[in-house]
């Protein structure tokens, strides 16, 4: 039984930073880390005291992860960041409540000597001869130290204490996974028996020796057990120093989930009952065992629900027939037309996450330039004379303040502006849309249809599709393209309003001008006609969009999530070939710009996948991609990131291009062959490729675009939130419920019964699926 722990990481906002440049304000951003990794970093927001961010990551963790820590710093464009503060969470204090952690945290103060990371290896021997008791301690390498010096490394050296006594080792030069392989013997002197500790130092020629880290042992530990192995690198304990709110706060929502995953093979019956779900007659719909799941769960599990359905369901080739069934459900209870797909129901999020997962491509083609073109000219734009600056506008013409007036139709102008090429391109993509989306379209334009044939209800089939196109994929990205990655940072507050204005309008179209002249904002009034104009366009797109031939098949396979011809992601990188006869030096990277397709990974000096442990070049944000020649032969390229986001986005691009590929790697060295040897491993083999990745204490982080997984070990739950859910509910719905029980309960059986195996307690393979 597989075991897995998760965070779900949600950097919210923050209030009342500290003010770090002379402007009075600053430019904070956020970085996350587990157990001294950065894992993730936020946006920087320009000038703001009380920056919002909305970012969330999901971190799939090591079993025994210690503690999460988020630390807000002030960017500087020259010198070094301004560290704000930081805030801990152990694992005891995340997992204390199921619900996670919802709520404003105080910053508190960062201690350099409280800042530590890494490992360190030893091997302990208490031995007694003629001269009393001694200590042998085997100070044998340490990995992943924290960089104290300005060149990005450390010169570490090991200090061992044992009561009275201590001893060090040597000093090892520029190296943050330093080798020492040194034997230090202490002798025990008289009193009480003492504990072990060893510390680590980084040497400085000038100044004080900088504390990377310590190791303690108790007495008893030492004659019982004596320490042998990899040990984590901890502070000097001290109180944590609150500071009272003076650096200020964090909104966060962290929620830690752990995981027991059976073997496949368990879940294969929820995964028929699931599947008979959906391909079962119409007749049974409301019926089915899905229906009884989706009746069950409400709030935020919807969310998660809605997910990992439509992640099984695209492995599974039947992404069309679920929505599709999803879609029969939600239209049969709609007595409203007016009221269709506007609740959170499942299948509102479920459409949503299909569109984010196989359609993410499609957008960043249609909205991306537009949107590059906003941040990049950071015109000033505003219709809404309750907000209008015209003083603003003054300090950047310099011919005297304008009327109110004369900023409208400036404003009108340039909105029109960035709005026609965007609705250009929204109306001429019919031919690149992906085939599963307009398959999908086209199956809820016919539902729609034939629910409500009524002519006064001509608009519904159009609106049902924009509702989901425009105003939960368009419009949303419009709004905040840093969250669909359309760009690196957030908008600053002048081209926020500009984004707000342009996906308002956006918005307007999906609705198709139903709402034109309502509510409060009827200062958008000069935008109508243009609005009217692209409505009429937008109509005739939705009709060509509904107009595919062909049909997904039930049991068909899998569909490729990327096409060959699409461009998953490009971008520099620093490039370095792996070449046995030349030294691996941390400057031997060559910056290139890097294509990333469905067939192919290119690169270039111009624009015209396993992660890679730090120690193999001294660098950070280090992967690498093992290509094969036509002989055979296996060639590997490492490439280094600018950041940890970065990095994730291209491991998470290359797996999702790589899919299909049948003669991919089971495992690889996530280190370099340096000077005869893995620097992860010390073998000396270079041909070699089977590696263990349990040695390497990775963390990775799951990008919002994540790959559809064929198997069904994401669908759990729990009898005991269904038992005696349908007392009333007609026998169809009893009958589905109890199937769907039965299931769930061998399920809890197969979890108990593998647990009692891991314990001794019951012999194995009593069980069986």
């Amino acid at each position: 039984m597989a075991k897995s722990s998760s965070l779900n990481v949600r950097v919210v906002e923050g209030r009342a930073l500290p003010a770090k440049d002379v402007s009075g304000s600053s430019d904070p951003y956020c970085i996350v880390k587990v157990d001294d990794e950065v894992v993730a970093r936020t946006a920087t927001i320009w000038r703001s005291l009380s920056p919002f961010w909305g970012e969330e990551y999901t971190v799939h963790l090591p079993l025994d992860f210690h503690h999460l820590a988020f630390y807000v710093l002030d960017e500087d464009t020259v010198g070094h960041d301004d560290v704000i503060g930081k805030i801990s969470l152990s694992r005891e204090a995340i997992a204390a409540d199921p619900r996670g952690i919802d709520s404003w945290i105080n910053l508190s103060r960062v201690d350099p000597d409280a800042e530590v990371q890494g490992e360190i290896c030893l091997a302990v021997q208490m031995l007694e001869d003629v001269r009393g008791h001694c200590l042998r301690c085997h100070v044998l390498q340490a990995r992943d130290l924290a960089p104290r010096d300005i060149s990005g490394t450390s010169d570490p050296f090991a200090r061992v204490f044992w009561g009275s006594q201590s001893s060090e080792t040597s000093t090892i030069k520029k190296t943050r996974f330093p080798h020492w392989d040194e034997v230090l013997e202490l002798r025990e002197m008289p009193g009480p028996p003492a504990p072990l500790r060893v510390e680590l130092w980084d040497w400085d020629m000038v100044g004080k020796n900088d504390f990377l880290g310590m190791v303690e042992f108790p007495p008893q530990v030492l004659q019982q057990n004596p320490p042998n192995g990899w040990f984590r690198l901890l502070p000097f304990p001290r109180a944590e120093e609150d500071s009272g709110g003076n650096l200020g706060a964090l909104r966060l929502k962290v929620r830690l989930t752990e995981d027991r995953v059976l073997p496949s093979q368990y879940y294969q019956p929820l995964r028929e009952l699931l599947l008979e779900s959906v391909l079962g007659p119409a007749e049974e719909d409301a019926a089915s065992p899905l229906a009884v799941l989706e009746e069950l769960t409400l709030g935020d599990c919807r969310q998660e629900l809605a997910t990992k359905l439509v992640k099984l369901f695209l492995g599974q080739g039947l992404a069309g027939p679920f929505l599709d069934y999803l879609t029969r459900r939600e239209v049969a209870r709609t007595t409203d037309p007016n009221t269709l797909f506007r609740s959170n129901s499942l299948a509102s999020k479920s459409m949503e996450q299909f569109m984010k997962l196989v359609g993410m491509p499609y957008l960043h083609e249609l909205l991306k330039p537009v949107i590059n073109r906003v941040f990049e000219e950071k015109k000033y734009m505003e219709l809404d004379p309750c907000k209008m600056d015209l003083g603003r506008t003054r300090r950047i013409s310099f011919k005297g303040a304008p009327s109110e007036e004369h900023v409208r139709e400036a404003s009108l102008g340039l909105l029109t502006g960035y709005l026609g090429p965007i609705v250009d391109a929204i109306v001429g993509s019919v031919g690149r849309c992906p085939p599963a989306m307009r398959l999908a379209f086209k199956q809820l334009h016919q539902r729609v249809e034939e629910r409500f044939p009524q002519a006064e209800h001509e608009d519904v089939k159009y609106l049902a599709i924009s509702g989901f196109l425009f105003l939960r994929f368009f419009a949303p990205a419009i709004l905040t393209p840093k969250l669909f990655d359309l760009r690196d940072q957030h908008a600053d507050p002048q081209t926020s309003r500009s984004l707000l204005l342009l996906a308002k309008a956006v918005q307007s179209i999906g609705n198709l001008g139903q709402q034109l002249g309502q509510g409060k904002e009827l200062w958008i009034a000069p935008l109508h006609p243009f609005l009217l104009q692209s409505i009429a366009r937008v109509r005739d797109f939705l009709d060509q969009l509904v107009n595919v031939d062909g049909k997904e098949e039930a049991g068909g396979p899998a569909r490729a999530l990327v096409p060959p011809s699409v461009t998953v992601r490009e971008g520099y990188l620093l490039k370095r070939k792996d070449e046995p006869t030349s030294l691996a030096t941390r400057f031997a990277f060559k910056k290139r710009y890097f294509r990333l397709s469905g067939e192919m990974l290119s690169y270039s000096k111009s624009p015209e996948w396993q992660r890679v442990d730090e120690g193999a070049f001294q660098l950070p944000h280090v992967m690498q991609v093992v290509t094969q020649d036509g002989a055979g032969a296996l060639h590997t390229t490492y490439l280094q990131c600018k950041n940890v986001n970065d990095l994730n986005q291209w491991l998470s691009a290359l797996r999702k291009a790589s899919a299909p590929n049948p003669d991919k790697l089971a495992a690889c060295h996530p280190g370099a062959f340096r000077s005869a040897h893995w620097t992860c491993c010390l073998q000396a083999e270079r041909s070699v490729w089977v590696f263990s990745l349990l040695t390497s204490r990775m963390t990775f982080l799951e990008d919002s675009n994540v790959d559809p997984a064929p198997e069904a070990d994401t669908e759990k739950g729990s009898c005991s939130a269904m038992e005696g859910a349908c007392p009333d509910a007609p026998a169809q719905q009893r009958e589905a419920a109890a199937r769907l029980l039965k299931v769930l309960a061998d399920l809890d059986q197969a979890h108990e019964e593998f647990q009692q195996q891991e314990q001794g307690k019951v012999a194995p393979g009593s069980f069986r699926p």
